[in-house]
């Protein structure tokens, strides 16, 4: 049986996680957030009490994490840690973590492992340039940084806590620098990646308008 694997990149708060999980759902993929790798392991190293410039101890415990996703959770060492790797400490500190080559090499490894035997939709800033170059279907999904500050922290109020707005459009705006300017696996657009803008859309219009493609490719009919 062949397996296909479809790819989206894009920066942060596009809504590309969000578009790609529910993607999955109605064509029956495996749904794997390649960004929540790095989070999970940049919680472990937060929790570990490592110094992130120790960029040994850093590559020693990328090359021994246990990370797996199972029942739509990301699993770190065995514990189910989808709220954690969420907290504002990993938005600060991931690009960090995930900025090192020899973190990313391993993780890649980690990933296409997950991913072996499986219909599987991956997101993340690298999956059609490095991990899957090869893959059926690519997506770059982006919008304005204004937008996606905004998403961002309307997010955050709706959990009952306070933010900035402006402090938010800088974090994101540093994290959009550290990946599009890493040495290695930049966050780029694959130049066989279907661009879309998700500014002014809502969640179903972006998953409709990726559903549109992956019907025109054809091999899902079944599926939709």
């Amino acid at each position: 049986m062949e397996y296909k694997v479809i790819a989206i990149d894009g920066p942060a708060g596009a809504g590309k996680s969000t578009i790609a999980k529910l993607v999955a759902e109605r064509i029956n993929y495996t749904y794997i957030d390649s960004g929540a790798m790095y989070r999970a392991l940049t919680l472990k190293i937060l929790d570990s009490n490592i110094d992130l410039g120790d960029t040994d101890a850093i590559v020693e415990i990328s090359e021994k994490v246990d990370i797996d996703f199972e029942n739509k959770s990301i699993y770190l060492d065995g514990e189910a840690v989808d709220k954690q790797i969420r907290e504002e400490r990993i938005n600060k500190n991931v690009s960090t973590v995930a900025a090192i080559p020899e973190v990313r090499k391993n993780i890649v490894a980690l990933q296409r492992k997950i991913s072996y035997g499986k219909n599987v939709i991956m997101d993340g800033r690298d999956v059609g340039t490095v991990i899957f170059p090869n893959a059926f279907l690519k997506f770059f999904i982006t919008a304005s940084l204004e937008e996606r500050a905004r998403r961002r922290y309307l997010e955050i109020l709706s959990t009952g806590k306070t933010a900035d707005l402006q402090d938010i459009k800088s974090q994101i705006e540093q994290r959009d620098y550290v990946d599009t300017h890493r040495a290695d696996s930049p966050l780029i657009q694959a130049d066989d990646a279907i661009l879309i803008d998700t500014l002014g859309q809502s969640i179903e219009e972006g998953v409709q308008e990726l559903m549109k493609y992956i019907r025109l490719h054809g091999g899902f009919v079944d599926a939709l």
